[in-house]
């Protein structure tokens, strides 16, 4: 395994001129105190916040406490920044928004020069720095109607930033994407397969001005009250219950995955991430995809084109409370499959992490600025 302390991992690094990347741990748990009310309450607010007038109501049935006291809870995490935000999420590839994941190779003494340039982009939602020759990873979104698209896009990143070398690495199939951290379980909860299941369709699908409407409406941070749905409902000028149904269809139809607490993962406790990539053979990965998609503590696993140097198809991100906690759950997965190449790549800086805003001016601003386009 080529990770931070391999052999193969220090060659990678010689060949770098570069010390080892710390990774960063925190072993004692979150940044802020929780207790295990706490805990439930963020595990239901990433999975159960419903589509219902009162979801904070819901929430609080689910948990056993008052609609108040998960109110007061939420609002305390999130000025506590363990919760990032509570917002819908919408689908990228759904919306027909071109995305694909970029591994670029910049200036390993000032990534942040080249993180500057990336991060500017609006359709930038990711950016790290991992420990690998390709060292900075990054997750872009563009239009459908963009001018430059995906293509002419990465000529100008790569441009300004003179990476000296970019590889395109977009979703062929999506087995799971579903960043739930599992705040009550421990690390042999995380290591355990779970039930498989087909992979996710990529595909766009119709939707109209209303739909449009509706996304810009509700996107972004959901208030703390009882009826949070209600201020997006009053300004479309229709009923809540109007607004919920619409959402529900939506839901049906692919373009909202779900609402749902968005969290610190560092302040939450889960200071460590490992990109756990895996060389697969072809007539493999339809079977071991949904099954490594499986295990509780990946939050994300994909399909992605290979290259002459770069072997690995299969990508399986897992969430830790330490470097330890990851390399147990990705060990648990190679204990499963009979696969003789794979790699862990840990994440040292967070240059960027956002929801992505839809149907606004940014993405035109952007390329007018950069590229005249």
């Amino acid at each position: 395994m080529a990770d931070v302390t391999s052999t193969e991992g220090r060659r990678l690094r010689r060949a770098e001129g570069q010390t080892p990347i710390k990774v960063r741990s925190r072993k004692d748990g979150a940044a802020a105190p929780l207790d295990d009310v706490d805990r439930r309450v963020l595990n239901l607010m990433q999975g159960s916040f419903p589509l219902e007038p009162r979801p904070f109501a819901a929430v609080g049935r689910l948990a056993d406490l008052a609609e108040a006291e998960v109110m007061a809870r939420v609002q305390r995490l999130l000025d506590d920044r363990i919760i990032r935000q509570v917002t819908p999420i919408y689908d990228t590839r759904a919306l027909g928004y071109g995305s694909m994941l970029v591994a670029a190779k910049v200036d390993p003494e000032h990534p942040w020069r080249a993180a500057k340039i990336i991060n500017s982009h609006p359709g930038v939602s990711h950016n790290y720095l991992r420990n690998h020759d390709f060292n900075m990873w990054f997750t872009l979104a563009v239009e459908r109607d963009s001018k430059l698209g995906l293509q002419g896009t990465l000529d100008v990143l790569q441009a300004l930033t003179a990476a000296e070398s970019i590889r395109q690495l977009p979703t062929l199939k999506l087995f799971k994407i579903r960043m739930d951290l599992e705040m009550q379980g421990d690390t042999k909860s995380l290591s355990t397969e779970g039930v498989a299941e087909e992979p996710v369709d990529l595909e766009g699908v119709p939707y109209d001005e209303f739909d449009v409407a509706v996304i810009r409406a509700t996107q972004g941070d959901m208030p703390v009250i009882s009826e949070p749905y209600a201020p997006a409902a009053a300004q479309l000028g229709i009923t809540q219950a109007a607004l919920l149904e619409q959402m529900a269809g939506m839901k049906e139809r692919g373009i909202l995955r779900r609402v749902a607490a968005i969290l610190f993962h560092r302040r939450a406790g889960f200071s460590a991430n490992g990109m756990g990539v895996w060389k697969v053979p072809d007539e493999l990965i339809a079977e071991y995809g949904p099954r490594m998609a499986s295990f509780r503590g990946i939050s994300h696993c994909y399909q992605r084109p290979t290259y002459q140097d770069w072997p690995y198809s299969i990508f399986t991100m897992a969430h830790g409370r330490s470097k330890e906690e990851c390399d147990a759950i990705l060990d648990a997965i190679a204990g499963e499959f009979d696969i003789s190449e794979r790699a862990t790549l840990y994440s040292s800086t967070e240059f960027k992490k956002i929801r992505l805003l839809y149907f606004t001016d940014d993405f035109k601003d952007w390329e007018a600025e950069h590229a005249g386009a």
